[in-house]
């Protein structure tokens, strides 16, 4: 049962290192732009609106704006992931000091990270602007 309380401190130690909150935030800002987009996704639902569940007005899609869509939040989840994997091997180039492998990484996980809410914010603008 020692394993058990040497765990905790193991695990309460990496919540005092700052890429463990980085990651966590990452996570968090990742997961409150998909619940953005998917609540407004719902607005749009013919269904929902049949059974008036939801109050808002929207003009009705077509097959290749769903398509679209669909297509973007799978590359907005795709690059979600990638960034949070480059953001995992910046840390571990930084600790065996590979400075330039390091740089590269960071610089490809920061350009993941933009598209990624890039694509979040510009599907919460088309929705804002296709709802009223």
């Amino acid at each position: 049962m020692i394993w058990i309380i040497e765990d905790i401190k193991d695990a309460l130690a990496q919540l005092k290192r700052w890429q463990t909150w980085l990651a966590i935030g990452l996570i968090v800002l990742f997961a409150w732009l998909a619940f953005l987009v998917g609540s407004h996704a719902l607005k749009t639902d013919s269904v929902l609106l049949f059974i008036r569940h939801s109050a808002s007005t929207c003009r009705e899609m077509t097959n290749g704006v769903i398509i679209f869509l669909f297509c973007g939040m799978i590359f907005f989840l795709f690059l979600a992931l990638l960034t949070l994997g480059e953001l995992q091997r910046y840390v571990q180039f930084k600790q065996r000091r590979a400075y330039h492998q390091a740089r590269q990484t960071l610089f490809w996980g920061i350009a993941w990270g933009v598209t990624a809410i890039s694509i979040a914010i510009a599907a919460l603008v088309f929705f804002n602007t296709y709802c009223r």
